[in-house]
């Protein structure tokens, strides 16, 4: 696996990611922060503490004043970066990723970081770049005052729902956030555990949520709300126990912000088109970014936006001005107590042939030099290049990406018919290599097969 990737900087743990290798890694963002204030957190994988010990001690050792703050979610850690005004950080974390990966987010300055600061660090890696000066480490407690500073930004609820932590980083946190404003709720693999017993970390996928779908019918509960290993990811269930697409649930919170104001709304590239209409419907400027934390996070700061969101689960609300998956799942919740059921709010809105993600293993290190060709071939739709190749048409879109965060390109269709689907997406496969394109049949959900098998490929 590439450890340098677009956003982070992420690997198997021990393997790629060794203890020399986390070393160079924290004196490098020690030369880009020395003298700088900076910020030190980590989630609850089991080599997570060993390598937050590392970088606190590099980024002193290059005369950083470092804020350890502990084990905590992510969205705690940018907390902690707003609240001390520091300039900088790392979070030790993999998100999604399963057990065995861990890694460094790095935060830079008042922008989120770019693809060529990632590279930087790597090359500085590669040449064990270095600064030696003193510094200090300060240990700080933050938790007491992330859940008080923003529940006071939520409106209290009385619905029960059930909080599944996938026992990552917000286990012993989301229930205490959710009880403080007068939620019910049901703990459901709430103790933190860095080997994810019960459930693959990411909670985007459907076959990740079902445990959640029975506890939220077993307890009657309104909804149900799952996290990833670091708490900035988020998915849905309603209370009839079917997951939720997060492309509904950002519409639904969409509608929620330009109730009250009028503004701009961020989606990332592989939202339905029904995403951008509904925002234009609602009375909100519908904005396209590239998929990826940081290019969702970028466009959110440049366009002022209300929120951005993307179907992986992020979610930046303007209250905070950062992605917080605990603080999206109460803004869910608010808006569900304030209108119906959340299974009626998801049915009301409109739908066409959608697949899911597509995820297609590919670990060749030539992944853009095949995006490249692949939109050579289809220079005469005008492709869209803001992230991998996207092909739009009136009445539908095909796209292809590589990952930034797992070795594999990802695809998805969708159409306003089933005739449509086959037709486009014959067109886009029929521009991807041989090997990768067997691979995209191979992956392909059976309810959509018959679409890609019936294309002249």
């Amino acid at each position: 696996m590439r450890l340098f990737q677009a956003c982070d900087i992420r690997g198997i743990a021990g393997k790629d990611l060794t203890d020399e290798m986390a070393a160079r890694i924290g004196r490098a963002v020690g030369v880009k922060l020395s003298g700088q204030k900076v910020v030190v957190g980590g989630d609850v994988r089991l080599s997570t503490p060993g390598l937050q010990a590392i970088m606190v001690k590099a980024l002193a050792e290059s005369g950083c004043h470092v804020l350890d703050i502990g084990t905590v979610a992510t969205p705690v850690f940018y907390y902690a970066l707003k609240q001390t005004q520091a300039d900088g950080g790392v979070m030790v974390t993999a998100s999604h990723n399963p057990a065995p990966y861990n890694g460094f987010k790095p935060v830079l300055g008042s922008q989120p970081v770019t693809e060529e600061d990632i590279a930087e660090i790597g090359e500085m890696v590669a040449e064990n770049a270095r600064i030696d000066a003193t510094g200090k480490i300060e240990q700080l407690t933050v938790i007491e005052d992330y859940l008080a500073d923003t529940a006071a930004k939520a409106a209290p609820g009385k619905l029960r729902v059930v909080v599944d932590a996938g026992n990552g980083a917000t286990s012993t946190i989301a229930p205490r956030l959710y009880r403080s404003l007068g939620y019910e709720v049901i703990e459901l693999f709430c103790q933190p555990d860095g080997l994810f017993p019960n459930r693959a970390p990411n909670p985007a996928l459907a076959e990740n949520l079902v445990a959640l779908g029975e506890a939220v019918r077993r307890h009657g509960a309104a909804l149900g709300i799952a996290f990833d290993g670091d708490g900035d990811r988020v998915g849905f269930v309603d209370e009839q126990g079917r997951a939720a697409d997060n492309d509904d649930i950002l519409v639904l919170l969409a509608r929620h912000y330009l109730e009250k104001s009028a503004g701009p709304v961020i989606y990332d590239a592989k939202c339905s088109m029904v995403v951008p209409e509904e925002i234009a419907r609602a009375g909100g400027r519908p904005v396209m970014a590239r998929a990826g934390h940081t290019f969702s996070k970028t466009a959110f700061i440049r366009e002022k936006a209300l929120l951005a969101g993307e179907i992986s689960g992020h979610f930046f609300l303007s209250e905070l001005g950062y992605d917080d998956a605990m603080f999206a799942g109460l803004k869910v919740a608010e808006f569900v107590a304030a209108h119906q059921s959340l299974a009626a709010l998801l049915d009301d809105i409109p739908n066409y042939l959608l697949t899911p993600d597509i995820r297609v293993p590919y670990s060749g290190s030539d992944k853009e030099a095949i995006l490249d060709d692949i939109a050579y071939k289809l220079a005469i739709y005008q492709p869209n290049r803001i992230d991998g190749v996207r092909i739009d048409f009136p009445d539908g879109w095909a796209m292809i990406r590589a990952s930034v965060t797992e070795p594999l390109f990802t695809l998805r269709f969708e159409a306003k018919s089933a005739q449509r689907l086959t037709e486009i997406a014959g067109l886009l496969l029929n521009a991807v290599p041989e090997a990768v394109r067997q691979a995209v049949v191979e992956c392909t959900p059976r309810e959509y097969i018959q679409y890609f098998t019936r294309a002249r490929l």
